[in-house]
């Protein structure tokens, strides 16, 4: 597969709301360092700056991003601030609340619902926008939702945000958030070794609301990167495609539905390719099933 032709408009297209986006979109969380938020080595600025200009330039109007994305130099809205703005008309910038960092980057008590527009107006603020295309609730081990959701509603209402999602939720919390103000996103762990998620990608399906996996590429080894052995079935599909094992993870990803986006992140500008490349690989039925049964023999 000659990755560099291949643009992100290759895997299809989905309705966020009233939003066209790409289903090869790009995760911003790895731009502000080489591992686990501030754990990791601050990537080089310009090369993160690049690669999400070039993201824009193979089709990529789908991009992930929260204000606690940062290390000790970088900050993840700052960048694609930096990067992108102007903004394209096209462009559809999704951003998650919930969760606090203090400044030393250390996870604090999660925001109360009265706290959420402070993080709304942050994202706003760093990203340099007047409204937010998307914003997802985070889940922090929490009960139910309807409080945080519901703050978050008035803030749709105010028009401080356009569209409304969840992330890290079970499908009460989908019930609860849907009794409030439409979903138009559930974003989960979910990969080829992670296949607890499959109740929420059904519901997502029924109801016609996009399923958003992360960590994809990374499996066992979430926001640290991709530090697994990677399975020999894994290998053999990409060896019989002459992809790299990380598009063959993508592939599988896209097709479990025409409601699945991806969300791939990197700091590197060859891998930004590969990833997006992934959007036009169509696995055989075969190759399918022999990948969905890793994730059986691992649950």
């Amino acid at each position: 597969m000659t990755s560099c032709t291949v643009s992100a408009a290759a895997a299809g297209t989905w309705m966020l709301g009233d939003l066209k986006v790409n289903r090869m979109g790009f995760g911003a969380m790895r731009l502000t360092g080489s591992a686990a938020f501030h754990q990791g080595i601050p990537s080089d600025r310009s090369q993160a700056i690049n690669v999400l200009r070039r993201a824009v330039e193979v089709g990529v109007n789908h991009i992930d991003t929260a204000a606690f994305y940062f290390s000790r130099l970088r900050s993840a809205n700052e960048l694609i601030n930096t990067a992108l703005a102007p903004y394209p008309d096209d462009i559809v910038i999704a951003t998650k609340v919930g969760p606090v960092r203090d400044a030393g980057g250390e996870w604090a008590t999660p925001a109360r619902p009265d706290q959420l527009r402070g993080q709304v107006e942050e994202n706003l603020r760093h990203l340099g926008r007047d409204h937010l295309d998307l914003v997802n609730l985070r889940l922090m081990d929490q009960g139910s939702i309807s409080d945080h959701f519901g703050a978050l509603a008035e803030l749709r209402d105010a028009g401080l945000v356009r569209h409304l999602g969840i992330s890290g939720a079970r499908p009460e919390h989908l019930d609860q958030a849907l009794e409030i103000a439409p979903v138009v996103c559930v974003q989960n762990r979910y990969g080829i070794d992670a296949p607890g998620g499959d109740e929420m990608l059904r519901a997502c399906a029924e109801r016609g609301i996009a399923f958003v996996p992360f960590f994809s590429i990374a499996g066992e080894g979430r926001e640290a990167g991709a530090v697994r052995t990677e399975h020999d079935q894994v290998h053999a599909v990409a060896r019989a495609h002459d992809v790299s094992p990380a598009q063959v993870r993508l592939a599988w990803i896209l097709q479990q539905g025409a409601h699945v986006l991806a969300i791939p992140g990197t700091g590197n500008p060859e891998h930004l390719v590969d990833n997006v490349a992934a959007g036009a690989l169509r696995l055989t039925q075969e190759e399918f099933q022999v990948l969905d049964a890793i994730g059986r023999s691992a649950s």
